[in-house]
Formats: structure tokens, C-alpha cells, sequence
């Protein structure tokens, strides 16, 4: 049986990965002209993780900027 603290941790956890595939899909989601923004906002900041997901998913459309 989990502690409430335990518990806690792992309903946080949950919702985190939910947050995280929703994100994903809305990057997915977006027309070219806005996912090449979104791109171009990004990837000046290193270690993005949405600029990463944006850049990876321009790469699989045949996307340049």
C-alpha cells in the first residue's frame, strides 16, 4: 500500500507524463507556417525540449528554415 506521500508523488507523476503527451500532440498538431515558428523560437534556447519535439517534427514534414 503507498503512502500518501508516496502517492502524491506518483498521482504527480501521472499528471506530469498526461501534461507532457498533450504537449507533444499539439506540436504535432500545428500547420507548418506555425510549427516553423515555433521552431525558430526554440532552438536559440539550448536544451529545449520544445524546440527539440518542434525541430524533430519539421524534420519529419521535410521542413527547413
Amino acid at each position: 500500500m503507498l503512502t500518501p506521500r508516496n502517492r502524491r508523488r506518483a498521482d504527480r507523476s501521472t499528471r506530469a507524463l498526461k501534461r507532457l503527451s498533450v504537449i507533444e500532440a499539439e506540436i504535432l498538431g500545428l500547420p507548418d507556417e506555425d510549427l516553423l515558428d515555433l521552431v525558430d523560437i526554440f532552438t536559440s534556447r539550448t536544451g529545449s525540449i520544445v524546440g527539440e519535439l518542434a525541430t524533430l517534427e519539421m524534420n519529419k514534414r521535410g521542413l527547413s528554415l
